[in-house]
């Protein structure tokens, strides 16, 4: 008797064990699509942000109108953050591109003081940009607006594409492991199928049969995404030991979301693939019990 209990003991353990592990690495895939994600959209913003455009002002403006307009742009809701850029700094700065100041050769500065702006992520992409165009050039002190159209909707084109990628393969992944949680739980559950038919005859309803399986599995679900969200913090560790900065780039409130996230599908994956699993045994006829 005690080694018929030893036994028991040993077999559900491994059971546990294997399906521990094998939703863990499911989870795993999925917490690193949905890092990834995040990740991703950390990236499209900084890139949005710091595509700047420049507002080419008209010459002989004094220097306390440009501050004003300056201020004024600043308070603009999609502004991020500007820069006034003299006259005198720019042949500086083009001297140094070139290698030689354009006064020496023309007798005069031909450049005009600009101010670069960078705009806020959300509105950086060529709708809101024509908008934001038409309401800049309503300034006085403005002559024109320089910017690379065709490079600000090369980058909005890329980063949706990206997103939409992403966006498809978690997805996928979210299909793929329910099937493979799903069938995880189909094999433990798969032994049980008699005393399932057992429960029926004696009058035990669907949902009182349902119990105990969908507790176990839950308990197994708690302990695989504490696992993963374990094999996620050490592939973080590991990236960040070999790209310095890495995880600076994920904000900490994503991380956590991310953790939330996957210790919640673990919990929900398994309880709706126990319910699939333990319902088709219910509706089965003791018949074909015995050739599946």
């Amino acid at each position: 008797m005690a080694e018929n209990r030893r036994v028991s003991s040993v077999s559900f353990f491994n059971s546990r064990f294997t399906s521990v592990i094998s939703i863990s690495l499911v989870l795993f895939l999925l917490g690193l699509i949905l890092l990834i994600g995040s990740l991703g959209k950390e990236l499209s913003d900084y890139v949005r942000e710091n595509l700047s455009f420049s507002v080419v002002l008209k010459d002989n403006q004094k220097e306390t109108d440009i501050r004003k307009m300056q201020k004024s742009l600043d308070d603009l809701p999609f502004i991020k953050s500007t820069e006034y850029i003299s006259k005198e700094r720019a042949a500086k700065e083009l001297e140094e591109e070139l290698g030689e100041n354009p006064e020496t050769f023309l007798g005069f500065n031909p450049l005009q003081a600009s101010i670069e702006v960078k705009l806020r992520s959300e509105y950086a992409n060529p709708d809101s940009l024509r908008v934001i165009e038409r309401q800049i050039k309503r300034y006085a002190s403005v002559s024109e607006l320089l910017y690379r159209k065709d490079m600000m909707e090369m980058v909005h084109d890329n980063m949706r594409r990206l997103s939409l990628i992403l966006l498809t393969l978690a997805v996928v992944l979210m299909l793929i492991s329910f099937v493979l949680i799903s069938n995880t739980i189909r094999l433990l559950i798969y032994s049980k199928r008699f005393l399932i038919h057992t429960m029926r005859l004696v009058g035990a309803t669907p949902g009182f049969i349902r119990g105990p399986f969908i507790r176990y599995n839950v308990v197994s679900g708690i302990f695989a995404s504490i696992l993963a969200i374990l094999m996620l913090t050490g592939a973080l560790y590991y990236l960040q030991n070999e790209l310095r900065g890495f995880v600076q780039i994920i904000d900490m409130r994503t991380l956590l979301l991310v953790y939330a996230a996957v210790f919640a599908l673990g919990i929900f994956l398994s309880v709706v693939a126990t319910v699939f699993a333990v319902n088709k045994y219910l509706r089965m006829g003791v018949d074909k019990l015995y050739y599946i």
